[in-house]
């Protein structure tokens, strides 16, 4: 059985990390994509588990040699997913998770046409603004930004070859799961 990368996105918000946590529980011989990054390690974080940390020279080195398959920058930081560790993962037969945003998993399929891109899609907008403000950690304006955010990447979510709604989890994480099985079969 060929091993395959599945990329999933979604807007914040719409829970795609509580969804692949729950994947990941149920289904274990999966394993969860360590990206690199330029940030710093906050307390508690581990080198090669929770990300690969490289100095702005090293990442900038990496792009220089198109050495990722996806990268991005957010709030000074930059963020990427390098092609080797990828394509070692598949090649010791694992089948791999990566969580990025809808411009990073469109990179990924154009380098890896082979990937499976999957959208987490909230059930309404409505919902996800309603989700966004619960959590009570953002001002006004960065709602409406991520709101108009929501927008684009549904635009883009047209590109992927699944959309799962989630709406409720189980179903949701069932849904991920036949996915995985038509794409590995």
């Amino acid at each position: 059985m060929n091993k395959k990368l599945f990329v999933i996105s979604g807007p914040s918000g719409v829970g795609k990390g509580t969804v692949i946590k729950e994947f990941l529980n149920k289904n274990p011989q999966f394993m969860l994509s360590i990206s690199c990054t330029t940030r710093k390690p906050r307390e508690g974080e581990i080198d090669g588990v929770n990300y690969f940390f490289l100095t702005k020279e090293d990442f900038q080195n990496c792009i220089d040699n198109d050495k990722f398959l996806e990268w991005a920058e957010f709030a000074g930081n930059r963020y990427g997913t390098k092609k080797k560790y990828i394509e070692q993962c598949l090649s010791e037969g694992k089948n791999i998770i990566l969580e990025i945003d809808t411009k990073g998993a469109l990179q990924v399929k154009s380098k890896m046409p082979d990937a499976v891109l999957i959208f987490i899609a909230p059930p309404s907008l409505k919902t996800l603004e309603e989700r966004l403000r619960g959590r009570h950690t953002e001002s006004e304006e960065a709602i409406q930004n991520r709101l108009n955010e929501v927008k684009k990447e549904l635009e883009r979510a047209e590109n992927f070859d699944f959309k799962v709604i989630n709406d409720d989890l189980n179903r949701a994480v069932k849904e991920i799961g036949l996915i995985v099985e038509k794409a590995n079969a």
